[in-house]
């Protein structure tokens, strides 16, 4: 063990960069996108109430954590919470607090890496004159790796590596570079933000064209903030409530208890933590709902943002409007809005760094410099597959290892971890001690009922998070199809054609449609007339339509069928698309088709051993600095 002794410069440092840390991509790309799929003002009402029963309360338990484990001199959550109980256990739970931060990052910075890119393209007129289609195209074509959108082989590759690179020289100047960087690119995306926010509002109507004669920038707006109170009763809302907290804050990764164990003893907690969390809620709920939506709308009209709403808007569809500022403006607007999620992805991500780096300090007196470009090595190892692993099964992208690192690193790790930390502050090490621990040098007084929330509120909300994160997908779709009435599944059947997959009315006996498997698939999985149609009535968007989701759906709209007089016919087709496997879907698939799903079962398997191999290694290297640590004490 060594003795680390590196403090933060500042309080405002430290602020800014804890504030980094939680204000990533997530706060303008995927808060849209919740309130939009939600409701919009549905939304609003449950994720306030999230953040204050959840939110703030699990800032102040991992800065109280961090801040009792660093001044046991320990940088990171293995031995933080073992400094916490006497029991053995404690460490190897900690080992979720450095895997998922190397899960999140080996597919985060790829994403990251796509932001400076765009700021490049953005400067070099790349997007100017295309068309909405051609912005799209050029997004998958970057994915594509083989087909280079400028001319250099393997772009997206050199990105990744070259953003790579800098959050590792970064990481190796330690705190301080962590701080400078704060310091720069949260005033920076908060400046960029601002002016993207006002000039998408002064927009108001002045964007409706003969394909959009109803856009207005004002009703994206007013579409996110007019409250609907019947959301209180739907179970789903406050899921996706839950969850955005959780996502938004950096809660349940580590990196907050890594930060705050850089503290003295006597350093506030109490005012740092709201500070920190206040700042991403501003950055999320003011900026973050004032930019996509609003300029979408002002451009597309509500009704386009209500059906398209996804992650992809911001690579896919912004360009394009920018675009129509005018060949400066619309630069420097795309400079602005990568340039935000640039600096919004890299705070985020040297905080994700920072435990692994800490762990080596600590543990191996390995020296900050070599650590650091120790975690560049493994987020490279690691991160290539998410770059490289991409199939396009009937044309729909799907990134498989991609996908298996957020499931599993960046879902459920996050609130596994979250939950126990939740029960050992407030169960285990006890709310008492933990209430005197985060109230030591307050500089605010903590209202009481916060010991209450804390101890009971706080780790219910986290199993309802937890629980719902392992059935959302059924949950979700299933309060969806509720909105299909009987007229719906009449429109459905009547607008789709095709052969050898029957619907039929089992009063009547007539056929109302028959399509063959594929067409099926491609029907649900690809932009055609009935998506659109479904989308625009019903408030289902594409996200809840894609080829990857099409196994469960299928079985749900299979019994919304049954559950309105009809069935689908040929049981052993019904049993090949609802079946969560990809064998059956291989062996009737044409053979382009089966040569993707064989590609994306691969990367599948892939992608869950890479994280099994990961985190038995960093259990593997606790359990060896444990016993080290008992050789010394000898």
């Amino acid at each position: 063990m060594t003795n680390n002794s590196e403090s933060w410069g500042s309080r405002v440092g430290l602020i800014l960069a804890m504030a980094g840390n939680a204000v990533g991509l997530g706060n303008f790309l995927r808060f849209p996108v919740q309130a939009v799929q939600n409701g919009g003002g549905a939304f609003i009402i449950p994720y306030l109430v999230c953040f204050v029963l959840m939110g703030i309360p699990l800032l102040w338990m991992e800065w109280g954590i961090g801040r009792f484990g660093g001044s046991k001199g320990h940088h990171s959550t293995p031995f933080i919470l073992d400094s916490m109980n006497k029991k053995r256990m404690w460490k190897y739970i900690g080992v979720f607090g450095i895997f998922t931060n190397i899960a999140v990052a080996s597919y985060y910075c790829y994403i990251e890496s796509w932001t400076l890119s765009y700021v490049y393209h953005s400067i070099i007129g790349s997007f100017q004159g295309l068309t909405q289609g051609g912005v799209a195209d050029f997004f998958l074509d970057y994915l594509k790796l083989g087909e280079s959108t400028t001319g250099i082989p393997y772009e997206a590759v050199l990105f990744f590596i070259a953003v790579l690179i800098l959050n590792t020289w970064i990481l190796s100047k330690g705190l301080d570079g962590v701080e400078k960087v704060a310091k720069i690119g949260v005033p920076l995306l908060l400046l960029f933000g601002a002016f993207l926010a006002i000039k998408g509002l002064m927009l108001g109507e002045s964007g409706a064209s003969l394909e959009h004669p109803d856009a207005n920038a004002w009703d994206g707006f007013n579409f996110l903030w007019t409250p609907q109170f019947d959301s209180l009763s739907n179970p789903k809302v406050w899921l996706a409530a839950a969850g955005q907290i959780f996502f938004t804050l950096s809660v349940g990764m580590g990196t907050v208890h890594c930060y705050a164990s850089y503290l003295k003893m006597k350093d506030d907690v109490a005012l740092n933590a709201v500070s920190a969390g206040f700042t991403n809620e501003f950055v999320e709920v003011v900026l973050g709902s004032m930019i996509v939506v609003p300029i979408a709308a002002g451009y597309l009209g509500i009704d386009w943002v209500r059906e398209n709403a996804g992650f992809g808007m911001a690579f896919q569809t912004m360009p394009f409007l920018f675009d129509k500022w005018g060949p400066y403006l619309s630069t420097f607007a795309g400079v602005f809005w990568f340039g935000l999620l640039f600096f919004a992805g890299i705070t985020s991500s040297l905080a994700m760094g920072t435990p692994w780096v800490g762990f080596l300090e600590d543990e191996f007196n390995v020296s900050r410099k070599k650590a650091a470009w120790s975690f560049g090595a493994i987020i490279l190892v690691f991160g290539l597959p998410t770059v490289f692993g991409n199939t396009f099964v009937s044309g729909v992208l799907n990134q498989t290892i991609f996908d298996q690192y957020d499931y599993w690193g960046g879902t459920v790790s996050l609130v596994v971890f979250a939950l126990i930390e939740a029960i050992l502050f407030s169960w285990i090490f006890g709310i008492d001690k933990g209430w005197k621990e985060i109230n030591r040098g307050a500089d605010i007084k903590i209202p009481h009922v916060f010991k209450f929330i804390m101890k009971y509120i706080t780790p219910a909300l986290l199993l309802f998070v937890f629980v719902g994160s392992l059935i959302t997908p059924k949950i979700i779709k299933v309060i969806e199809l509720k909105h299909l009435d009987k007229q719906m599944v009449n429109e459905i059947v009547t607008s789709l054609d095709g052969n050898g997959f029957e619907v039929t009315n089992l009063k009547s006996g007539k056929t109302k449609l028959s399509l063959s498997a594929n067409e099926f698939s491609t029907l649900f999985g690809s932009q055609v007339k009935f998506e659109k149609e479904l989308t625009k009535k019903y408030s289902l968007t594409s996200e809840q339509l894609i080829i990857s989701d099409f196994q469960n759906w299928a079985g749900e709209f299979s019994d919304l069928l049954n559950g309105d007089g009809y069935e689908l016919d040929n049981s052993s087709m019904i049993a090949q698309l609802t079946n969560n496997g990809l064998n059956d879907r291989i062996a009737n698939a044409d053979e382009q088709t089966a040569k993707e799903l064989k590609k994306t079962k691969l990367f599948t398997n892939i992608g869950r051993s890479l994280l099994a191999i990961l985190f038995v290694g960093i259990a593997l290297l606790v359990y060896i600095a444990y016993r080290k640590r008992l050789k010394e004490e000898l």
